[in-house]
């Protein structure tokens, strides 16, 4: 019955490409319209169609971190751009599907109810991993959120630059100003605002080794008194800032919590501040987040859309003064994660095992694709609580060189 099922659903997913499955019993099937390149692919546990008709998402993840999916060639690159493709296009779920997805739904808030001790257990699940680990495939300055590449031909760390540069200048740092960092990460964006800036930088974090290695860099930078990581939620700060930065850590809010986070941002923020809001987003309605990613990358994460965002910024009485959406920039910077993490796959296995490495890069290219083939952007929310306190054009932010590049030609 189940690889019946599963046939069926195959069947009405992948309607372009060409996908050639062999089930557990042996039996061949094939999908697709037959254009592109052939992606083979071998289920061989019998609880897989099963498994698969229940949960896709899931169970595909999975059957390819343990070995019991098995690609020819393993071109998981392709057979995830086939899947993406054909999910991108669909506009309903299969009849007998349809209960599943809408449980799915409405499970969301529960799922994403993120207080402040459940928080800190979902961000140590994935934050306070072997620090080694980010060393195999971030840039030097660990900045693990979407680079900014101005050119094709920018490095890794030259977008990186780029991303923190273009942020700097959404704030409209000057030398002395207060900052909020929330989810500091390991420290890049407060130093940067420091050393570059002048700017006088509080980040906070819930991750103990994020904390305890950006603690770390601010000393060794010389930056220990313009710079202060706190081991903290951000609903735990009480002071007020002249401005506010936060970069990939909105998509672990979670949606009951939306009001709240921009609401705290509004109460922590000066009268003439300003606040830049950096997150993935979702380029649909609201949905919910895929289940392997929740089960195994990040817990209560959840993908925002712009619609459900705004609504919290207007009841929180913030007001939008710029919105910027980047589209292939992430799939840019996860292809080059991706190719570095590739690179020392020696040294990741020698850190975990065989398992964990395939996890991982199941992550990366399921992300770099959801970028590239589906309806996932990143979004640029810069707030103030006075509508007069931003230029009212974007002038500013297009000069030839910023306060980061004189100071570094003055010196």
């Amino acid at each position: 019955m189940w690889t019946g099922l599963l046939d069926q659903m195959l069947d009405h997913i992948i309607q372009t490409g060409d996908l050639r499955v062999t089930m557990p019993g042996g039996g061949k099937h094939r999908y697709g319209d037959g254009t592109g390149p052939r992606i083979e692919v071998t289920f061989h546990d019998p609880s897989l169609p099963r498994r698969m008709v229940r949960n896709p998402d899931l169970a595909l993840g999975e059957g390819y971190m343990d070995g019991s999916v098995t690609i020819e060639g393993d071109d998981l690159y392709g057979l995830l751009s086939l899947a993406i493709t054909n999910i991108a296009r669909q506009r309903k779920a299969i009849l007998w599907q349809r209960p599943l997805v809408a449980m799915r739904r409405a499970l969301r808030r529960v799922e994403q109810n993120n207080p402040v001790g459940r928080s800190r257990v979902n961000v140590a699940h994935h934050y306070d991993l072997s620090s080694e680990l980010y060393d195999l495939f971030l840039d030097e300055d660990r900045q693990y959120s979407c680079a900014y590449f101005r050119r094709p031909s920018d490095t890794l760390e030259q977008a990186q630059s780029n991303k923190k540069r273009h942020i700097a200048s959404k704030l409209l740092i000057q030398p002395g100003m207060s900052v909020l960092d929330i989810g500091c990460g390991w420290g890049g964006m407060a130093l940067t605002l420091a050393r570059d800036y002048g700017a006088r930088v509080t980040g906070v974090t819930l991750s103990r080794e994020q904390h305890a290695m950006a603690t770390r860099r601010a000393a060794d930078t010389g930056l220990a008194d313009q710079v202060e990581f706190r081991l903290m939620d951000y609903r735990h700060v009480t002071e007020r800032f002249d401005r506010i930065v936060s970069v990939g850590m909105f998509e672990h809010v979670g949606a009951p919590h939306f009001l709240e986070y921009f609401r705290h941002v509004r109460e922590r923020l000066a009268p003439d501040g300003v606040a830049l809001v950096h997150t993935i987003g979702r380029a649909d309605p609201p949905g919910f987040t895929s289940p392997w990613i929740t089960k195994y990358i990040f817990p209560g994460g959840y993908v925002p859309a712009m619609s459900e965002t705004m609504a919290a910024v207007e009841k929180a009485r913030l007001f939008t003064t710029d919105i910027e959406v980047w589209r292939l920039h992430y799939a840019d910077t996860l292809k080059l994660w991706h190719d570095r993490f590739m690179a020392n796959i020696d040294k990741a296995r020698a850190l975990y095992d065989d398992r964990f490495c395939r996890m991982w890069r199941y992550y990366l290219i399921a992300s770099e694709l959801t970028f590239r083939l589906n309806r996932q952007v990143v979004f640029q929310f810069q707030l103030s609580r006075k509508q007069e306190t931003v230029p009212l054009t974007r002038d500013y932010l297009y000069r030839s060189g910023d306060m980061s590049e004189m100071r570094h030609a003055a010196e």
